[in-house]
């Protein structure tokens, strides 16, 4: 099993910024991609960026040049940093993971638990 372990939501003003971080743990071999997913009031959930093993990115239009995403190997982390928020960005962000446990075992993908961020004056 993996367990995927969100950090960093909270309140911002418009124009603000926020990091957000995942870790994983678990019976891990290795990760593949890792994204951020976010769900706003009312929508579905939508993708806001990912980042494949060899740091490939790849982002929403409604994002592109104000997020920016990041992951750690090494850590088996991965980070969104969030800049010029709008109030349109207030959503629960989840973390996302596709890893195998060892290197017969099948992928698995792992979702977090979410956190809250609200972006309001």
């Amino acid at each position: 099993q993996v367990q995927l372990v969100e950090s960093g939501g909270g309140l911002v003003q418009p124009g603000g910024s926020l990091r957000l971080s995942c870790a994983a743990s678990g019976r891990i071999f290795m990760i593949g991609d890792m994204g951020w997913y976010r769900r706003a009031p009312r929508k579905q959930r939508e993708l806001v960026a990912n980042i494949t093993r060899g740091g490939v990115t790849n982002y929403a239009d409604s994002v592109k040049g104000r997020f920016t995403i990041s992951r750690n190997n090494a850590e088996n982390t991965v980070h969104l940093e969030m800049s010029s928020l709008k109030t349109e960005d207030t959503a629960v962000y989840y973390c996302n993971a596709e890893s195998i446990a060892s290197p017969i075992s099948p992928e698995i993908v792992t979702w977090g638990q979410g956190t809250q961020v609200t972006v309001s004056s």
